[in-house]
């Protein structure tokens, strides 16, 4: 038996997650909805055995788990109908904007007692496994910290500009689309973070995203985490997380190319894969499988998500 599936929200996530499902033995994409007509029509020709729900609520009474790929604001009234009609959810990040909101989010679904995780997409991954063993074993020795740097020549990126939302300071921007997945990261291989100070800058536009931001966070152990990102001028797309040791440190590029170094230049650890994408979104598939068959699993989960959601709307406020 498959594992029936509702897919809310079919932009450029939905789609993309609608696709590596259908090629998954475990799931089978049952129901699709989006309020935008055209969109339905895109993921309908990725999934044609898919019906087109009549709405969101008629979507999540035909399946066994719900995907939620909609903007963060009606993402909350969507899980929590999801939950109170005991499917199991399966949340896009960030969890949510409003950050008592998002508290009150948490402790419903956990009582509803229906499995939750939310799609920080390292967490299954092989950069994220083997660094995590790398810490674990001792082979990097102390550890003294992570460096997140993210710079984008224009942001939205290309292929993120139909889904507008991204753009404005409501919902989007690169600190919780891109530095909360190196937060996730981070806080998994140090332990819990506290923000020490942080600063964002904002265009004229009141309404716009931020286009540098700053942050200094600590983990208990004192180990600091520092942030720089950008926005603007002719450069490549540059996404990177260093995890420093004391041994040896890990350097992970584009969420998932992994490189090593003892004092020397970083050496990746592996080939890159033909479609690294695909490789990531099966990681998180098979471990969403051992969440629906109540087994451990290394997606995040929702208490994670929360602490990162916390910690991303703290430096955009400064």
């Amino acid at each position: 038996m498959t594992i029936r599936t509702a897919i809310i929200g079919l932009g450029i996530m939905g789609r993309r997650m609608a696709e590596h499902m259908a090629l998954h033995p475990a799931f089978s994409v049952d129901m699709i909805w989006d309020p935008d007509q055209s969109s339905c029509a895109l993921a309908q020709a990725i999934v044609p055995n898919a019906t087109v729900a009549a709405d969101a609520e008629a979507a999540i009474a035909a399946v066994d788990l719900v995907y939620l790929a909609c903007p963060p604001v009606p993402r909350k009234s969507y899980s929590l109908a999801a939950a109170k009609a005991g499917k199991a959810v399966f949340l896009e990040k960030p969890l949510g904007v409003d950050i008592d909101e998002s508290r009150a989010l948490v402790a419903a679904i956990t009582a509803s007692g229906v499995p939750a995780a939310v799609n920080f997409t390292q967490a299954a991954g092989a950069a994220l496994t083997e660094v995590q063993a790398a810490a674990e074993t001792g082979t990097l020795g102390d550890l003294m910290g992570s460096d997140i740097v993210v710079t984008y020549a224009n942001w939205p990126r290309d292929w993120q500009k139909a889904a507008d939302w991204l753009r404005y300071r409501a919902e989007g921007g690169m600190t919780r689309e891109v530095i909360s997945h190196f937060l996730f990261f981070s806080e998994r291989i140090l332990g819990p973070l506290e923000l020490v100070w942080a600063h964002a800058d904002y265009p004229d536009q009141p309404d716009l995203c931020e286009t540098h931001v700053a942050a200094r966070l600590l983990s208990a152990a004192g180990a600091p985490v520092t942030i720089m990102g950008s926005v603007g001028g002719a450069q490549p797309d540059r996404q990177e997380l260093t995890i420093k040791g004391s041994k040896a440190s890990r350097r992970v590029s584009d969420f998932y190319r992994n490189a090593a170094s003892t004092g020397g230049p970083f050496e990746q650890i592996h080939e890159d894969y033909t479609d690294p994408r695909a490789v990531s979104l099966k990681a998180q598939l098979d471990d969403l499988e051992l969440m629906m068959e109540g087994k451990p699993h290394r997606l995040a989960t929702l208490e994670e998500a929360l602490r990162v959601q916390i910690l991303v709307e703290n430096i955009l406020d400064g």
